[in-house]
């Protein structure tokens, strides 16, 4: 089925090398970690909703809203779970502009490795791309393609089209477990705010595209509407209070400043990790191990690692740097059967909301985001500008809620 879009300010330009190298690191890592807690299903099921994808790139330290999430996103997991793909059995294919058109050829290698019809994936991955970028005709021009698929088969599309008159860029998402056809998939839904006519495809190829469009305008547009997942950022590059759940927040600020956890057995591995990994290492937590109920506020998420342009706060390299190093390790004890560390975080998940259902913030956000500026000294820094500096007069306290 046809998992949902976002919309997304449309930004230009480039991810640093010191960024783009980590968050192939920790993007991998967290793509290992729930495939050996969860399966490689429920990764191409993460993949595609909208929000958990937005979460997992504010988690990496990229811009917590634009439309560079998705690029720079693809661009590190490639790198990294393409490495890997002989253990973990998936494969991701195609990227942005000239790598999209190498999807057809990179598929059909994969399928003389593992055996797959690789006829009916470059069927799939053309057809999803014709459905986005043709038979839905929303003023999105498509530039980026990306097709993830597994093993067993099943696979997940998270492609992304621009808007340059509106400077806003749209990022659709696919999700198909079982798909062998998209005619013997008569529930196949094309849907999204409604942005006029949407034109039919002409060409032969599209038969089962027009299908689908076909069933969509006999169902009950009640039903079609509930199905609808979709995510609009705002044009604010900064971010705001009403941006973020600050009651999630002040849980994870707690749960990291106080000493709940401190009294847990299994955290207890995690002994030497201070205070501002265990906020970050729990924002990861989340990402590997939380129900979608949890990403209704990616925003959230920024607060792990920063991001990239100053936003919310300069990137913390060497916290950054401890999050790779403790999932890492974390799955490599899980790939020996030794869980334990794997099971520390999924821990720091669970005690953030327990502790969210009884915590009342005082909704001082803007005094929590000033004091992380104000301390990213303290843990390298850093933005596409250059590296954080100590403010003058700051005694280095971080107060929270």
């Amino acid at each position: 089925m046809k998992s949902g879009h976002a919309d997304l300010p449309l930004h230009y330009g480039r991810v640093p090398e010191w960024l783009a190298r980590r968050m192939s690191l920790l993007g991998g890592a967290i793509v290992e970690s729930i495939v050996i807690e969860y399966g490689r299903d429920v990764l191409l099921q993460k993949l595609s909703d909208p929000f958990w994808f937005q979460s997992l790139g504010c988690v990496l330290g990229m811009d917590w809203h634009s439309s560079g999430i998705t690029t720079s996103v693809m661009g590190a997991l490639k790198r990294s779970v393409n490495k890997k793909s002989a253990n973990l059995g998936i494969y991701i294919c195609g990227g942005r502009g000239k790598q999209s058109l190498q999807t057809p050829a990179e598929l059909l290698s994969i399928a003389n490795k593992t055996g797959l019809d690789g006829n009916l994936l470059v069927h799939n991955s053309r057809l999803s791309a014709k459905v986005d970028n043709t038979a839905i005709q929303d003023g999105f021009q498509l530039y980026l393609h990306s097709f993830i698929v597994s093993k067993e088969g099943n696979w997940a599309v998270v492609q992304q089209g621009m808007n340059t008159n509106e400077r806003m860029a749209r990022r659709y998402h696919w999700h198909s477990p079982s798909i062998k056809s998209f005619v013997e998939e008569p529930h196949t839904f094309i849907y999204g705010q409604n942005q006029g006519k949407i034109l039919n495809l002409t060409d032969k190829a599209a038969a089962p595209t027009r299908s689908g469009i076909l069933e969509l305008t006999s169902e009950n547009p009640d039903k079609i509407m509930r199905e609808v997942r979709k995510l609009i950022m705002p044009e604010h590059h900064d971010v705001r209070a009403e941006d973020v759940n600050l009651k999630r927040l002040g849980s994870v600020l707690a749960l990291a400043h106080e000493n709940p956890v401190q009294n847990m057995e299994s955290l207890l591995l995690l002994e030497g990790v201070g205070p501002r990994t265990i906020q970050s290492l729990t924002l990861v937590s989340e990402i590997i191990h939380g129900t979608s109920s949890r990403f209704s506020d990616p925003a959230r998420f920024s607060f792990a690692h920063g991001g990239k342009d100053g936003h919310p706060f300069p990137v913390p390299i060497t916290i950054y740097d401890e999050s790779i190093q403790i999932l890492d390790k974390a799955v490599q004890k899980a790939r020996l059967g030794d869980h334990d560390k794997s099971e520390a975080l999924k821990n720091l998940s669970k005690v953030a909301a327990q502790l969210e259902k009884d915590f009342q913030p005082n909704n001082r956000f803007d005094d929590v985001v000033q004091k992380e500026r104000d301390n990213s000294w303290k843990y390298e820094g850093r933005t596409v500008m250059g590296k954080a500096k100590k403010p003058k007069g700051n005694n280095g306290q971080l107060e929270l809620f």
